[in-house]
């Protein structure tokens, strides 16, 4: 019997020496052929992946967040939830026969190894937009709002060259975002002001890309010029999530090898957060904004950019009482929750508390005229 176990534990050892390579494969889609390629590297025994859709129109690359090899299964997530691969690799370890799942949905993706020789090129992805400059005027030249569909969903803006949208927002909403809030750190939110959706189009004065404190300063501008948004902000004691170093007094987190001024993060799926030379005021606002049902504050006095991915299985208290029911990566079952992923994978403490926060308070405000 040990012999045996020798032999399939060599046998798997095999397999994962062989999936390391560039794989390539068509998916067809709406009658179209997709090109897909998938880069698996192996370091110290571990899985790393990277997807490149070639002939989708932005070829940038997509790394996995967890790859693996089981026996001959090969398993990879690119963004928990949404997508990943799942394939079965072949005896002589030169084909793989999978599928690409998206959310709940699955579409055939039959791999072969590439060589030198058979490799398909991956085009260079286009250079990101250029940035708006420092020291521009930050306001709309132009800046149509209009109601929202009542049947409207909410969506992230839609930030293009010469143009912002963003759509089904309430007046508290845009509030929320133009001042990094809460809910509850918004005072005075009555009748229309957290009722009526609005969709808003506005061309920039200035040309370029805004950032993010750029785009709030630009929405800032534009509630006090069209909802004539007046306030005052004040000092109050709130329930909160705070974030505090562990136990140990020493966090997981791995200095950003660029400390980028305008990093962050972005979810990729219901309960993954991937940061990017990010603060941890970065990953606050992200709970605060999606996740929580309160202001988080940091509390840590961390001052330095990490990269890290914080996974975790969310509860039916979460992403506004839906988390219970959102799609779940395959491996949900094995993710600990948001409480305890933070003291294992980053090192750090969130709880729940009382603290002093910033209130805004609505002291008046009309409805936008149309234009």
């Amino acid at each position: 019997m040990k012999i045996l176990a020798l032999w399939i534990a060599s046998l798997s050892v095999l397999f994962a020496q062989d999936v390391a390579g560039t794989w390539q494969g068509t998916a067809t889609a709406n009658g179209r052929d997709i090109r897909m390629v998938i880069k698996i590297a192996r370091d110290n025994g571990s899985l790393s992946a990277t997807l490149y859709n070639i002939d989708g129109p932005n070829p940038r690359p997509t790394p996995a967040t967890s790859a693996a090899l089981e026996g001959s299964t090969l398993k990879i997530t690119f963004v928990p939830g949404r997508l990943g691969y799942e394939g079965k690799e072949s005896s002589d370890g030169n084909s793989i026969a999978g599928a690409l799942m998206q959310g709940p949905n699955s579409l055939p993706l039959n791999l072969a190894r590439a060589t030198a020789a058979t490799a398909w090129a991956i085009p260079d992805a286009p250079p990101p937009p250029a940035a708006m400059a420092e020291n521009a005027r930050l306001v709309y030249e132009v800046a149509t709002i209009k109601p929202a569909p009542p049947d409207a969903q909410n969506q992230p803006y839609r930030v293009r060259p010469g143009q912002v949208e963003i759509l089904n927002r309430t007046l508290v909403n845009l509030i929320q975002e133009a001042y990094n809030l809460h809910s509850s750190q918004i005072v005075g939110a009555k009748g229309w002001i957290d009722s009526e959706r609005y969709d808003i189009n506005g061309k920039p004065a200035a040309a370029g890309n805004p950032n993010l404190e750029q785009l709030r300063q630009m929405l800032r501008n534009l509630l006090a010029d069209r909802f004539q948004l007046k306030f005052h902000m004040e000092e109050k004691e709130l329930p909160v999530y705070a974030i505090t170093i562990g136990k140990t007094g020493q966090h997981k987190l791995t200095a950003s090898p660029v400390q980028r001024p305008l990093g962050g993060g972005d979810f990729r799926g219901p309960g993954a957060y991937a940061g990017r030379s990010a603060t941890i005021a970065n990953l606050a606002e992200a709970l605060q904004s999606v996740v929580l049902d309160r202001p988080v504050v940091d509390q840590t006095g961390l001052t330095g950019r990490f990269d890290f991915l914080l996974r975790w299985k969310p509860d039916e208290f979460q992403y506004g009482g839906r988390g219970g029911s959102l799609p779940k990566p395959p491996d949900a079952d094995s993710l600990p929750d948001l409480f305890t992923a933070f003291q294992e994978q980053l090192g750090l403490k969130i709880e729940a508390t009382k603290a002093k926060a910033q209130v805004f308070v609505i002291d008046s405000a009309q409805k936008p005229s149309a234009n």
